[in-house]
Formats: structure tokens, C-alpha cells, sequence
């Protein structure tokens, strides 16, 4: 076990670092751009989309150029709820594995310092004993919906811990858990189960209707983590973790679809029935973390408690929905 003494101080950490957050301006990047800040870094670039088209191998180089950091850190993932990932499987894989895989290599052969890769908790079997241990990432293939993007992020701690055998390459990779909080994606083709639930019960009880129809049968179980914590776990881990082995970032909890359905229910005050459509998938049966390692190795654990963190992204949801898409 590490104590604090052991860690290098924030500040001097990030002065005089250039840092690289691909997909910064995105809903987890947002909250990596903010702990980033409070922690003392100055100098931090974030590639645009619309500027840098990371799946083509020419604007990577370009980006790097621009850029020039010591640290990458790679969000930028194309990423959905089951529906999506069912509907396009095939852009899941190769948007993913050629915005991660590439960018490794040219970061390495450019000189970075440091690659900070964000992997999937869908990468780990389908059938995972709970709480999902690291080691048991490789013992069976992921759940079917939505393993094309799972192992394209897989792909990175391949990556990763062959670059750092054969390159000496500092890339770490951390698997961070379900995420929600303010500014998710509300979208209901694209979005995950949180913010689904919150903009359906609430869209339902405008409506005065009498149900919601949600998909599956309630019975999976989540963990899910708030995109505050997940920033701060992972700049904690930028800072203090230089090793090849995975490592899970995520609260410690479970809750089943059918209880999180009828808090949400609670939470914005939806009355009617929820109907479940059995003809559609649940999805993996089982999903919690073993995070004794991330606590182990970088000092990070979880603050937000969940009912909070719900009631939190309902307020935001409820102050932003006319501009939400």
C-alpha cells in the first residue's frame, strides 16, 4: 500500500507539462478538463472533432504536432446504450480500434511521455464473477451487444503492455464503470440507462402518462460511477500510476435495473406503471467492481453517493432539457 507522502506533489507534477485530452470536450472530458485545472495543469489541449479526425492516421500525426504533449489522455471513443451498439456494431469496432490503436503508436513514436488509455468495463466476460477482478478480464468473451466495442478497447492494454515490454512506452490503461452525472448524453438512441430513465419518467409525467416502457426485464445489475469521481481517478492516476496492469475505476456498488427504474421513478416524481419489454436484452447479467486496486496503487476512491449524484443530474436534466437533443 501506498500513503500520500509517497506521491508526487499536483503541481509540480503538471508545471511545464503539455497535456493531450482527446475527447475533452466531451461529457467525461469536461469533468477531466476541471480536475486537470484544479490540480495545477496549465497547458492543456483539446483536439476538436471537427479539426482532427482521429480515426485517420494523417490527422493524428497532425494533432501530435500541434499538440506536442508529454501526456495523452485518450477519452475520445464513439460509445452507446445496447440499442446503439446492436444498430452499429461494425462502426463501434473500427472507430474505436482505429482511434485508440494508431494514436498509441504515433504518441510512442513521437516521444509522449505518458499515455493515459481509457478502456470499457465492456470488456470484461460476460459471465465475470462479481465484483469484477482485473484478472479476470481474460477469461471469456465479453457480452454479445456490445463486445465489438468492448474488445476494440480491449485492444489498448494489448497495446499497451506491448509497447511498455518492448519500448519501455509509460501507457497505463484504467477501466472505468457505467458513468452518469450533469451534461450526459440525453439522447434516447444514444443514450446510456441513467439519463434514458431520467428523460423518459420525466417526459411521461409532463405527459400525464400512465407508463414507461423500458427494455429487458429490471433484472441486470450496475454499478454506476459519477463522472466527477472518474476524472479525478483518472488525473490521480496520470500523476501517480506508472504500471502495465489494468486497473478498475468505480464506486463499489451494485443496484439492479428494476430498483434503479423505480428510484429514478421516486426522484422525479413519475406515478405510473413501468412496463417491461422482455423482447428486447438485458444486456450483461451482472456488472460491480473490485476497485481495491485503484486505492492500492494511485490512492483513489469514490465520493459521490449515489442517490446524490442521481438527484444532481435530474436538476441539471430539468435546467437544460430544452436545449437537450
Amino acid at each position: 500500500m501506498k500513503n500520500n507522502q509517497d506521491y508526487p506533489d499536483p503541481g509540480e507534477f503538471w508545471t511545464n507539462k503539455r497535456v493531450c485530452v482527446t475527447g475533452g470536450d466531451g461529457f467525461l472530458g469536461s469533468y477531466v478538463q476541471e480536475v486537470l485545472a484544479k490540480r495545477g495543469a496549465r497547458d492543456v489541449f483539446i483536439p476538436l472533432i471537427e479539426d482532427y479526425d482521429l480515426t485517420d492516421k494523417e490527422c493524428i500525426k497532425r494533432m501530435l504536432a500541434d499538440a506536442s504533449p508529454d501526456v495523452i489522455i485518450h477519452l475520445a471513443a464513439l460509445a452507446g446504450g445496447i440499442g446503439a451498439n446492436r444498430a452499429r456494431p461494425a462502426e463501434f469496432f473500427y472507430k474505436n480500434l482505429m482511434m485508440g490503436v494508431p494514436l498509441m503508436h504515433e504518441a510512442w513514436a513521437a516521444g509522449v511521455g505518458k499515455f493515459v488509455a481509457i478502456g470499457t468495463i465492456c470488456a470484461y466476460p460476460k459471465f465475470t464473477p462479481v465484483p469484477f477482478q482485473e484478472e479476470n478480464l481474460w477469461e471469456g468473451y465479453p457480452e454479445e451487444t456490445n463486445a465489438p466495442y468492448g474488445l476494440a478497447k480491449k485492444m489498448l492494454l494489448v497495446q499497451a503492455q506491448a509497447y511498455r515490454q518492448q519500448y519501455g512506452f509509460n501507457a497505463i490503461y484504467l477501466l472505468p464503470v457505467n458513468l452518469y452525472g450533469p451534461r450526459d448524453n440525453f439522447s434516447l438512441e444514444t443514450s446510456h440507462v441513467i439519463p434514458a430513465l431520467i428523460r423518459k419518467m420525466i417526459d411521461a409525467r409532463e405527459r400525464k402518462e400512465s407508463e414507461v416502457v423500458l427494455w429487458g426485464d429490471g433484472s441486470p445489475t450496475r454499478e454506476f460511477f459519477y463522472a466527477g469521481d472518474a476524472a479525478r481517478g483518472i488525473v490521480l492516476a496520470a500523476e501517480r500510476y506508472n504500471g502495465s496492469e489494468p486497473v478498475n475505476l468505480g464506486a463499489g456498488m451494485e443496484i439492479s435495473i428494476k430498483d434503479l427504474a423505480d428510484l429514478i421513478a421516486e426522484l422525479v416524481g413519475f406515478e405510473g406503471n413501468i412496463v417491461w419489454d422482455t423482447s428486447k436484452p438485458n444486456g450483461q447479467p451482472r456488472r460491480a467492481l473490485d476497485t481495491r486496486r485503484a486505492k492500492a496503487y494511485f490512492g483513489f476512491e469514490a465520493q459521490m453517493p449515489f442517490r446524490e449524484g442521481l438527484q444532481k443530474t435530474i436538476q441539471w436534466y430539468l435546467e437544460n432539457k430544452d436545449l437537450v437533443k
